[in-house]
Parts: C-alpha cells; structure tokens; sequence
C-alpha cells in the first residue's frame, strides 16, 4: 500500500535528525516493547511481513510523531487482538483498572493462546532451499511495474514505472513478501539487485553520475522491450 513509510524521495521533511550519544532505549516502555516483540517473534502467531504491514496502517501524525518502538506497539497491539490472544478491549479495560487502583486478576478463558503447532507460521525464513528458475539475467534491462497495492509491498514507490539494468540474480528462493503478509502463499522467486540511473529515478535535476541500486523481487519486473 501506498503511505507515509515508503518516504524515499520525499519532500518536506527537513534534514535528518542525528542525536548524540543515542541511548539504546529513551524510555523503560520502549525497553519493554522491544522484549515483548522479540518474544512474540517466536511463538508462531505471525510473520515479519505481517507485522510490518500492521506498522503501515497508522496514520501518518503518529508514524512520523511515535517513534520507532511506538510503531512496534501499534502493531503487537493490533496483531494481539486480531488473533484473539489480548483483545483490544481487555487492554482498555486493564488501563481503566490501573488508574483507578482496581487491578483484578487476569482471565483467560477466552484466549487463543498458546499456538497450536500445526498453525504456526514462520516468522521470519525469507529464503528455502529449493530450485527457482530466474527468469532474467545479468545485464537484462527490465522495467518495474507500477505496482499500486492495497496491502503490503516492499516495491518502493520511486522506482515504479522505471528502467534499469538487473546487476546482480539471487537465484535463491526467496519469498514474496506482499503475499506472505496476508498469509496468502510464499510465492518462492528470485531476487534482483537492479541498478538505476539517477536521471531515470529523479529526473534532471538529479547528481550527475549517480546510481540507484534496489532489491526487488521478481514478481515486481517487466523485460523491457523498448529502444
């Protein structure tokens, strides 16, 4: 889908902001965050894909305002309770409880938890080992699709509808993650590095002699047949 996360070459924004000294974490809540996710990663409830398309559906005010680790929590909030195991509500129910100094004991009768094994997914295993065919090759000029995706895509929008020259084939069998974020199949294919002209990426007003180069599954490339 098309939002505020795919900001490559995007104007408006300022400079990039560098902090000195950058602590780890700048609060306990982002520390515990961070250990949450990386526990949840492990348990089969989604994939990476799946989390970051989560991450796509906040609106852009807290994208750009709630920082890295308030993304995480957006999405293992609303992973959480779309799978049954904290339902939004309890959560509001648990806040309202702790303001007041009402704290009842946790129920679980209700909670999809813990994870079947035969229903686990794989969270991250972006490769498998079996054979794919690429279908192009080094040195073939290929053309992007303009691929304009109600869900998840890691086609980044500056490059769609451009030409470039495939540089290096990941002949391995990836998977695609703009079906596997909506648990729709893994669609194993290759993997391109494609170089790109900074001229055909940004026009004329592009750095002279600058290349581009993206990561872009095969399921995004055309062969271009143009002069």
């Amino acid at each position: 889908m098309n939002g505020i996360h795919d900001m490559g070459g995007l104007h408006g924004f300022g400079p990039v902001t560098v902090e000195p000294n950058e602590p780890v974490f700048h609060a306990r809540w982002e520390g515990r965050v961070y250990a949450i996710t990386q526990a949840m990663d492990t348990t089969g409830l989604y994939n990476l894909d799946e989390h970051r398309h989560e991450i796509e559906l906040m609106d852009a005010a807290s994208y750009l305002t709630d920082g890295y680790y308030g993304r995480w929590l957006f999405a293992m909030e609303r992973i959480l309770d779309r799978k049954g195991v904290v339902r939004r509500a309890e959560v509001d129910r648990r806040i309202a409880q702790d303001v007041a100094g009402e704290v009842a004991p946790v129920e679980h009768a209700d909670r999809a938890w813990p994870v079947p094994s035969e229903t686990r997914i794989r969270w991250g295993a972006w490769r498998k080992d079996v054979a794919v065919a690429p279908k192009f090759a080094v040195g073939d000029r290929v053309r992007v699709r303009n691929h304009q995706p109600a869900g998840h895509t890691r086609l980044t929008h500056y490059v769609r509808d451009k030409v470039g020259t495939v540089t290096v084939v990941n002949a391995q069998a990836w998977v695609y993650p703009d079906t596997r974020a909506h648990n729709t199949g893994e669609n194993l294919q290759p993997v391109y590095n494609v170089s790109f002209s900074g001229e055909e990426v940004w026009g004329d007003a592009a750095e002279p002699n600058t290349i581009v180069r993206v990561d872009l599954s095969e399921d995004y490339l055309d062969r271009e047949t143009g002069a």
